[in-house]
């Protein structure tokens, strides 16, 4: 999978990207991962991607002209030159704003909340592009014109986009194939089913005066699979009720 991620904080991901399965996934070439600099499309000496809202208010708005020409380069591969500045597509692009383009993500509380099966569904893509506001918002023209989807971590705002975003490369990543060290993993999680999972043990088998459930050390894998179901169906409700719903 490509993944495309325009930021005005290109540096964020240098860690994120290079640590643990998603750095492995990189080395092997199951995600290509290409973070693009959005202050490279601004026109002036200060590289403003931002200005005041019409209509007055606080705080100040991501330009929907920079996110354009942002996306219609990345989109093509084309250098930000070749776009900056421009009111219209470029020559002979394939990818045009508001018109056909790669599936594009702008990470937003308003967005479509992100699940295990919502992560499963881009998965199934061969390229995602993830674009990451800052400030009070980003200019509506760009939600219409660059977006093919909105997406949402959960009911709370954060200073940007970027911890949006890895948490998506994060949910995705997971299920494409080869990723996870057990292939069986995915299937065996929190939300794959509808429940939550159930509680999982490990060595020592005595913590501070307490052990572990008896039937997980019986050696009876039918018994031990319906004390797990039965656990995961007792923790979703008492914790996640409109789960079981």
């Amino acid at each position: 999978m490509r993944l495309d991620i325009l930021t005005i904080f290109p540096g964020w991901f240098e860690g994120p990207l290079s640590t643990s399965l998603l750095g492995k996934a990189g080395v092997a070439g199951t995600l290509d991962t290409r973070v693009h600099d959005l202050r490279a499309w601004a026109t002036d000496r200060h590289r403003t991607v931002d200005d005041a809202p019409y209509g007055g208010g606080a705080g100040m708005v991501m330009r929907a002209d920079v996110w354009v020409n942002a996306a219609e380069a990345v989109w093509n591969d084309l250098p930000p030159e070749a776009t900056a500045g421009r009111d219209q597509p470029p020559e002979g692009a394939r990818f045009v704003a508001g018109g056909q383009r790669p599936r594009t993500l702008l990470l937003t509380p308003r967005g479509t909340p992100l699940t295990q099966g919502f992560a499963a569904e881009l998965a199934a893509e061969d390229r995602l592009v993830l674009c990451c506001g800052r400030y009070e918002g980003i200019d509506e023209r760009a939600h219409e014109l660059v977006a093919t989807d909105e997406v949402s971590i959960g009911d709370y705002v954060l200073f940007g986009g970027e911890v949006a975003a890895a948490v998506v490369i994060e949910a995705v990543t997971r299920h494409l194939p080869g990723v996870m060290g057990n292939a069986a993993s995915p299937a065996d999680e929190s939300f794959t089913s509808g429940l939550l999972e159930y509680p999982q043990f490990t060595r020592p088998a005595q913590v501070r005066g307490r052990g572990i459930p008896p039937v997980l050390t019986s050696g009876d894998h039918g018994a031990v699979d319906r004390w797990r179901h039965e656990q995961a169906v007792e923790l979703t409700r008492a914790r996640r009720p409109d789960l079981l719903a």
